[in-house]
């Protein structure tokens, strides 16, 4: 199975890209990844909100595939500790799933066609995070939940 990160925006902040990447390389000895970028809307603010969110859902939904399980990393989703969210890892490893795709939307989340074409949606926390933030807590969930699979000694219990 291949794990795909799409996130809307890119960073200009070195910390957080480097961040991202150190754990993206961590994680390639683990499973397949890898992190795409989908550039800001250009024009955005003579947009409104929902102008915005249907034209990033339109270029979220040209990165998907009519195969591939899309997980939403939404407010609104399921909550799970790091050893749950590696079962849910190991259970859509198991179903011989070619490509999972989880999606970091942008500052107003996901256009109806977007929340429509997904098979869930997870939390990362109750708390509200920034979405470039999002993107190194997120890899580094993947990378935990990796070496828990594998009963290795990050993942402290």
């Amino acid at each position: 199975m291949q794990i795909k990160l799409l996130a809307i925006g890119k960073t200009d902040q070195a910390n957080i890209k480097e961040l991202c990447h150190d754990y993206e390389k961590r994680l390639s000895h683990y499973i397949k990844f890898s992190f795409e970028v989908i550039p800001d809307i250009k024009k955005a603010k003579g947009l409104d909100e929902t102008q915005q969110k249907d034209k990033e859902g339109a270029l979220i939904l040209s990165k998907i595939e009519a195969s591939d399980i899309l997980i939403l990393l939404d407010e609104k989703g399921k909550e799970y500790g790091s050893v749950e969210f590696s079962s849910f890892l190991q259970k859509k490893m198991n179903s011989g799933l070619k490509q999972l795709i989880f999606v970091i939307g942008g500052p107003y989340g996901f256009s109806n066609e977007v929340y429509q074409r997904s098979n869930g949606k997870v939390s990362l926390s109750k708390m509200t995070f920034s979405h470039q933030m999002i993107r190194p807590f997120f890899i580094e969930q993947l990378y935990r939940a990796m070496t828990i699979l594998r009963n290795e000694p990050y993942h402290h219990r």
